[in-house]
């Protein structure tokens, strides 16, 4: 095993050997979703979390040996690397003591201990760091020559070098390290000039706050540096300065001489005007770190539920984006979410044309034969609702609330055009209210995640970071999932493992010349699709209807030979055995071991045989707000109110009582115990029952509980 195999197993607390594979499978080019699924041998069974961990440390430890390359690089030209300084660096793998190593060599603007180094003070400063001389003045007298003016200066100079090199050295930045992790408080206050404007009033709880930096949650942290942001709080972070200071001097000062006073001095300069400001700026940068991490997995968890919200599946679908004034706009979809007609009604004031409207949609739903119909969760939509419940239908068609989250963010976007290049913003955003309806995965993987409306301070943090987990948590869901080669649309193909931009866009130009795929096999005339990408993609691809039924299941290409031994032994084809329970459960699996396929494979492999081409998604159901609760104003402290949740943050869940206002469930409020997580008690368009606590009409918020519901 190498050096960064054995870190990365050390670290995450892994079998060294399945992390080493892992590596290898990575460095091959395997995505994250085919090694979880379909090389479980090779890893010892790590599941998608881990192999992603491995993945991002991986990343990292590659870029600190390009590092050290560049440091190793940059001291050597100086001529100071010596064998112990560069066995250190090699051997360095934490990149907070490498960048200390580095300080002292690293090339910096000209500071005042340079120019007193040019002015030949250096050996002063030694003298004085010694702490033996009995008249530094005397000493310094050597020293006074051009650009030194005078002893004082001489003294000065030696002083300032001394304070680089205390603020340079590594134990004593260690030493504030120690302080300011143990000590530090990260105080907020409000700008005087800002305190009564309108921005100002959502950040009142951080005019005058501080909290030990170790217990800010991520939350507070960025809201504090988005006020930062914006001009209206002046945030900092520290320790004590008295001790930090007596830290210092407890490992430079020895004695009370005159050297040993000079070196005080020296000691408190470094520490006010380099080593504070260089702490609390890494401070800074790590907690901001760490709130981005907590941020960035909380968006991750709620995209992921986003994406794996229950669907409709193949029905046919009225859309409906609703509306006062503009009206509401109606589409007509067929199973495959195909735009078969649309049109404007307007059942609402101020046109209040609910007579023909209601005409219009009972004839398109007799027409088109329409099962269920989706309403978007803007503005209108509780009037929209209640408008639809109250229409008379000849069979049963199903109604349903679905958020309108970056709707408007398609409609507008090159996608939509090209997908409806004859129809404008407001039947593409219809299209997508009742395509969501339909499959929410499929079509949110087209929009922004950002857009999407469940992140929490997301345009605040690391942005490519967070680029790389939304991106990663969309290919784990269209994975997980399954996509229908004959169907799914460009984007959604892009996510599949093995794939990408370019190879979706060349199957489904293929699809589109040649027809429906029938086989999986079909896939290797895609042109540039070649044997590695075939591989990583052709699992997770799937072909309702095709004549070999496992073209339809998660069984990848590669085990169709074992099935077909299976079968086989069985005395039956492929077809009778998915069909055949009993013979399934007759068959002894560990006959089928060997030297590439082990137990995981063979019990994933009968898994799937058991319902081929499964959904691992819930089932959609249907949901009603309170009939008599339409605004804010119908609030009263103490109701309870049926609500669909829509956020999840670390702090608490946003839930939709339908009063176009969501209301907050803090943590404290979520259950009748202590509740670490909130996604241990509620999951995003969970159906949940809600307490109405406090509304603060001044700020437009309302806040509610989900504890003693039943009592």
């Amino acid at each position: 095993m190498n050096t960064i195999t054995k870190i990365i197993a050390q670290r995450l607390q892994l079998p060294e050997e399945g992390v080493d594979n892992t590596i290898a499978l990575l460095d091959l080019g395997c995505t994250i979703p085919f090694i979880a699924r379909y090389r479980k041998e090779r890893t010892g069974n790590l599941n998608e979390v881990q192999i992603g961990q491995i993945a991002d440390a991986y990343d990292k430890l590659k870029e600190l040996e390009k590092r050290k390359e560049t440091i190793l690089k940059t001291i050597g030209e100086q001529g100071k690397l010596t064998d112990d300084l560069e066995k250190r660096i090699k051997e360095c793998w934490e990149p907070t003591v490498l960048e200390d190593l580095y300080l002292p060599y690293r090339p910096k603007r000209r500071t005042r201990a340079q120019v007193a180094r040019e002015q030949g003070l250096e050996p002063l400063a030694t003298i004085l760091l010694l702490q033996r001389e009995p008249q530094p003045q005397v000493a310094a007298r050597r020293f006074v020559k051009d650009g030194v003016a005078d002893v004082d200066a001489a003294l000065k100079g030696a002083q300032d070098i001394i304070a680089e090199m205390v603020s340079e050295n590594e134990q004593s930045r260690n030493q504030m390290r120690l302080a300011f992790r143990r000590e530090a408080v990260i105080t907020s206050r409000v700008v005087k000039a800002k305190a009564e404007t309108d921005e100002a009033a959502k950040y009142s709880d951080y005019f005058d706050f501080s909290e030990p930096l170790r217990r800010c949650s991520s939350h507070r942290l960025l809201a504090m540096r988005r006020g930062e942001s914006e001009g209206i709080l002046r945030v900092s972070i520290g320790a004590d300065d008295d001790d930090c200071v007596a830290r210092l001097k407890r490992q430079h000062v020895r004695g009370h001489g005159p050297c040993s006073r000079l070196v005080e001095e020296a000691v408190e300069d470094a520490y006010k005007r380099l080593l504070r400001p260089s702490i609390e700026t890494e401070f800074a940068a790590l907690s901001k770190e760490k709130a981005d991490d907590e941020a960035i997995t909380v968006f991750a968890e709620n995209l992921r539920q986003l994406l794996l919200a229950a669907p409709l599946g193949q029905k046919r679908v009225m859309g409906i984006d609703p509306g006062f004034r503009t009206g509401c706009k109606v589409v007509c979809l067929d199973a495959q979410g195909n735009l078969l007609h649309h049109e404007a009604i307007f059942p609402h004031p101020p046109v209040n044309h609910r007579m023909q409207a209601t005409v219009h949609v009972e004839q398109m739903v007799e027409d088109y034969g329409i099962e269920a119909i989706a309403i978007g969760n803007g503005t209108a939509s509780r009037e929209t609702s209640e408008f639809v419940k109250d229409l008379n239908f000849k069979h049963k068609v199903q109604t349903f609330v679905v958020s309108e989250d970056g709707a408007s963010v398609y409609s507008a976007s090159k996608t939509a055009r090209e997908e409806f290049p004859d129809e404008d913003v407001t039947v593409r955003g219809a299209v997508i209210i009742g395509r969501r309806l339909m499959d929410p995965l499929a079509e949110l993987v087209k929009i922004d995640p950002k857009s999407i409306g469940v992140g929490q301070y997301q345009h605040d943090v690391d942005q490519s970071k967070l680029k790389h987990s939304l991106d990663l948590t969309v290919e784990s869901c269209v994975n997980s999932v399954g996509v229908n080669l004959n169907t799914a649309s460009q984007h959604l193909l892009t996510y599949v493992s093995g794939l990408g931009p370019t190879l979706a866009k060349n199957i489904v130009e293929y699809r589109r010349e040649h027809g429906a795929f029938t086989s999986r096999a079909q896939l290797k005339k895609v042109p540039r699709l070649g044997p590695s990408a075939y591989e990583q993609c052709a699992g997770f691809l799937r072909i309702p209807g095709a004549k070999n039924p496992l073209d339809n299941s998660a069984v990848h290409p590669e085990s169709y030979p074992i099935v077909a031994q299976m079968a086989k032994d069985c005395q039956c084809t492929v077809d009778e055995l998915i069909a055949d329970k009993q013979k399934r459960q007759a068959i002894d699996i560990r006959r089928y071991v060997s030297g590439d396929v082990g137990m995981p494979t063979l019990t994933d492999i009968m898994s799937e045989l058991e319902k081929p081409g499964r959904d691992p998604r819930e089932q959609i159901e249907e949901f009603e707000f309170d009939p008599n609760v339409t605004s804010i104003d119908d609030l009263v402290e103490g109701m309870v109110l049926p609500g669909i949740v829509t956020n999840i943050t670390n702090f608490g869940a946003f839930v939709d009582i339908g009063v176009h206002q969501d209301g907050l469930v803090h943590i404290s409020q979520l259950a009748n115990r202590y509740v670490k997580d909130p996604n241990d008690v509620v999951h995003l368009h969970q159906h949940v029952k809600v307490r109405v606590k406090e509304i603060d009409y001044r700020r437009n918020r309302i806040a509610l509980s989900m504890k003693h519901i039943d009592d």
